[in-house]
């Protein structure tokens, strides 16, 4: 192994750093254009050329993996595929299996390519490992953390992290590295990662990505908060989700305080590695494809701005994350690249965690900004989850304990200088006021709709509601009917999974009598149900309903919130009043009924969970016997619109 280091210059620390060109002899079949393609690496590496970087660190050549690194996560078949899948006798065939791939391209460099990049990750990893180094950084392609154990997927082939946490733990146990720290800031779920230390308690695998309710790519629950491990693993798998994509520094570094450095500290890793995607960047346009040669120098590229990503974080908050995470297993930290496809955000981003490593003056940044509240949402559901797993095994009681010290040490802003968990000006106003929530779904079942009011789930939920900030319940609680037509309609949702959800007509209709239940609760409370309802996920530092559209909606008798154009329950319907308080309720538009009625969105009979919760609510509630709410039900589902 060839091993160059600076001459003639005092080295503070002993920081690895690996590229080697032969990694990007992986490239799209046909030469088109493709986001994650050879000029990632070069452009990073051309950056740190130009500031004198790789003269200062002990710079190493890549080593491929063996096989039976590879083996320790992936299957047999997998192994063989991607050995083989670059050789003559798969040219005919090659493109034809990519394309049965989640997101991969294959060529004649794919198979080597991949096998340096397991392999030089295991190389910088067992050279901090054995103290020769005290961190590194593995500038490697193509990416790993997709990469599931039998199969390729999302640009991925192996899983570079977990081949190498795996060699660490389980071929070098001499080494004394028994506990392994993975931090995952990809803008996407570390899905691949994840599943492969499931039940491993001697790897936290902790990631923080977009997830936006499972539609996010890769697009399914794994990377909900309510994922926290199986078995000897459970609760050491975390998983941050962000609800939008806007997140920033603050959110990122908010998440660090009072999720990650807690835990990180308590569990004590013997190494962090960190899956060192630089994807979650703010998208201010895409670049075209950009050809870079030897000369070219990448502080002259777009600087800001992933086409895949999106998020606001910034070079400085890559190396703001970097330098807290110094503070634990003594400095002994290992950087693999994974994703990031504009390539000045991407290389600048390698260069400002260079300069944490070797100890550098920071690059300029401020952190000034403040938090989303959905921030604060994600935060406190997540405890939520934590508190719901508890188990016998000690350890994961101490993490979980670690968890909830942190959030109530929880201070965060709204964008406005305000606390968080304190009354915004809109909330005082809005707590005044009090309104009839009229509820013709599964809030028709009080323990359901508290979920809304206090956080959490009932049986059948996918997930739990992050709660009101005011949790007080329910004043007061009455049954009326309405003449508006029931129905049920869309495929799935993110709440109920597959099967239909309950609507309401706004169109008043004499021949038809829905049952609704009514809440008498605050405007704040109905803004917070609002939100929920509509799965919105953005900054809410004023109302989506104040008491303006409360005195229009009287008058016009239906509401249709912008704010909340994307949502299926985004108009507020006005049905009169209660001892003088106003009735509210909310569904769709009159537009989207037209749809459901020309087939454009589907009608569909709810599922055998959600039907449950609206007999529950029927039945408990006096309305109707089992049979009667069962009757009702059907009828609704199954009478043409």
């Amino acid at each position: 192994m060839e091993v160059k280091s600076g001459e003639g210059r005092t080295i503070k620390r002993r920081v690895g750093l690996l590229y080697d060109e032969r990694m990007c002899k992986h490239n799209t079949p046909d030469g088109d254009y493709h986001p994650e393609n050879p000029n990632r690496i070069k452009a990073i590496w051309n950056k740190l050329q130009a500031a004198g970087i790789p003269q200062r660190c002990v710079v190493l050549n890549a080593k491929e993996a063996k096989d039976k690194n590879l083996l320790s996560v992936h299957t047999e078949n997998h192994v063989n595929l991607i050995k083989n899948i670059s050789s003559k006798q798969f040219d005919s065939r090659r493109d034809r299996i990519a394309s049965k791939l989640n997101s991969i391209y294959l060529n004649e460099g794919s198979s080597e390519a991949a096998y340096l990049a397991a392999g030089s990750v295991i190389e910088v990893a067992e050279r901090v490992a054995e103290g020769e180094l005290n961190s590194a950084f593995a500038i490697v392609r193509p990416p790993g953390h997709h990469a599931e154990p039998d199969e390729a997927m999302g640009f991925c082939l192996y899983n570079n992290v977990a081949v190498a946490a795996s060699f660490l733990l389980n071929e070098r146990p001499e080494l004394g590295i028994n506990k392994i720290l993975i931090v995952d800031w990809d803008v996407h779920h570390g899905n691949s990662t994840q599943k492969m230390f499931w039940k491993d308690p001697r790897v936290l695998f902790f990631s923080v990505h977009r997830h936006e309710f499972g539609t996010f790519y890769p697009a399914n629950d794994d990377g909900f908060y309510t994922m926290i491990g199986e078995g000897p693993g459970l609760g050491y798998n975390i998983n941050v989700p962000w609800e939008n994509g806007r997140c920033g520094d603050a959110d990122y570094l908010a998440v660090w305080d009072h999720i990650l450095l807690p835990v990180a500290k308590d569990f004590g890793p013997d190494i962090i590695i960190i899956s060192a995607g630089f994807d979650a960047v703010p998208l201010l346009k895409i670049a075209p494809a950009i050809k870079i040669n030897n000369s070219c120098e990448a502080y002259d590229l777009p600087t800001a701005g992933d086409p895949l990503g999106g998020c606001r974080v910034t070079p400085y908050g890559y190396s703001v994350m970097l330098k807290k995470l110094m503070d634990f297993a003594q400095g002994k930290i290992v950087l693999a690249l994974e994703g990031g496809y504009n390539l000045g955000s991407i290389s600048n981003s390698v260069f400002a965690c260079m300069n944490v490593l070797l100890e550098d003056k920071p690059v300029a940044g401020s952190s000034e900004a403040y938090p989303f509240e959905s921030t604060w949402r994600v935060i406190q559901a997540h405890m939520i989850s934590s508190s719901d797993s508890e188990d016998e095994d000690t350890k994961v009681e101490t993490l979980e304990a670690v968890l909830q010290v942190a959030l109530s040490k929880l201070k965060v802003d709204d964008g406005h200088g305000t606390e968080l968990g304190t009354a915004t000006p809109w909330r005082s106003e809005l707590s005044k006021v009090d309104v009839f929530y009229a509820s013709f779904g599964s809030n028709m079942w009080k323990s359901r709709f508290l979920c809304y009011i206090e956080g959490g789930q009932v049986e059948g939920m996918q997930k739990p509601c992050s709660g009101s900030k005011d949790r007080n319940p329910p004043k007061e609680i009455l049954w009326k009917t309405f003449p508006h037509r029931l129905f049920f309609g869309r495929d799935s949702s993110h709440t109920w999974g597959p099967g239909g959800v309950a609507f309401l007509n706004p169109e008043c209709d004499c021949r038809h009598k829905a049952y609704l239940c009514l809440y008498r609760i605050t405007l704040e409370q109905f803004n917070d149900v609002l939100l929920q309802e509509n799965v919105y996920s953005d900054d809410v530092s004023s109302p989506l309903f104040d008491t303006n559209d409360l005195n229009s909606v009287a008058n016009k008798k239906a509401v249709s919130l912008e704010a909340l154009k994307n949502g299926w329950y985004h108009n507020v319907v006005y049905l009169g009043k209660e001892h003088g308080i106003p009735i509210l309720t909310m569904t769709c538009s009159l537009s989207a009924v037209g749809k459901f009625k020309s087939g454009e969105f589907p009608l569909r009979a709810p599922a055998p969970a959600y039907t449950n919760t609206l007999i529950k609510g029927l039945v408990e509630g006096k309305q109707l016997s089992e049979e009667e709410a069962k009757a009702y039900i059907h009828e609704a589902s199954t009478k043409r619109l």
